[in-house]
């Protein structure tokens, strides 16, 4: 059963910071729903408070320029991303990445936001975001900051956004903007299920990046490498910020093994 809490639904960004700061470390932020209702229904969680955000312009859209890149309202859909033009066009490692996640009702429902905000080591958007480079726009009473990926994510379920603050955008540089990408996601079984290993590459004319998922305790990213890099040089960049473990899912050999295979399988697909 789900327990008693307050609904509020501000209809502006100023409306939401108010809110926060007012029932400072007492309200959730509700996007998509699709994590945060299993939790209020497993009784993991019991906020007194739930602050709807879909209905705020400012979190909304996908935005692309040549000068700026790409820049992803947090309250935006899995399944917009997949279809925006834009994106399959400059960036279609996201496309590829946001229809890896669970099942197509799922992905009308979920919200890229929140995917980054559960903040899973296996998030499906995590590992292709960190590939390519993205920043999150982390806004409050207080102003707005913008924080890289790679620095947001600081634990299993565990991020940088403070109490009275909420995810905004997410922005990919325009660097990025055609980058030649691959990804592969291990499975428990066919269909929609939680990876054990995800791999993402992205490669432009001047640097290769891997993104990897659960293999840590928090989706991780190789430091830049060269875009002519060796597959040999990949796999010891990838080894150096993996720390996988033995879990019931997979042990922790296993998940080494295929993520040397899942590098091996997609190197070539970005030349």
């Amino acid at each position: 059963m789900l327990q008693e809490f307050s609904y509020l639904a501000p209809k502006s960004i100023n409306e939401l910071y108010a809110m926060l700061k007012k029932h400072v470390g007492k309200a959730r932020i509700l996007a998509g729903g699709t994590d945060i209702l299993v939790e209020l229904h497993n009784n993991w969680i019991a906020p007194a408070i739930l602050v709807d955000i879909k209905k705020i312009k400012d979190l909304q859209g996908i935005i692309y320029s040549e000068a700026d890149g790409l820049s992803i309202g947090a309250s935006t859909v899995c399944i917009d991303l997949i279809n925006d033009k834009n994106v399959q066009r400059h960036f279609p490692l996201l496309a590829d990445a946001a229809h890896r996640i669970g099942s197509l009702q799922l992905r009308n429902r979920a919200t890229i936001g929140g995917n980054l905000c559960t903040a899973s080591p296996c998030a499906d958007m995590g590992c292709s975001l960190l590939a390519l480079d993205a920043s999150v726009e982390l806004g409050s009473s207080d102003g707005v900051r913008v924080i890289p990926l790679k620095d947001y994510f600081t634990g299993p379920k565990k991020t940088q956004i403070m109490p009275h603050e909420v995810l905004q955008r997410i922005i990919v540089p325009a660097e990025m903007a055609g980058a030649k990408f691959g990804m592969r996601k291990l499975k428990r079984i066919k269909g929609h299920d939680i990876a054990l290993v995800s791999v993402a590459m992205a490669r432009t004319s001047k640097v290769m990046r891997v993104g990897i998922g659960s293999c840590a305790p928090t989706p991780v990213v190789t430091g830049d490498l060269s875009s002519k890099a060796t597959v040999a040089a990949v796999i010891s960049a990838v080894e150096k910020v993996v720390s996988p473990i033995d879990d019931v899912r997979a042990s922790r050999d296993y998940r080494l093994f295929m993520t040397r295979e899942f590098v091996e399988k997609i190197y070539p697909e970005l030349f």
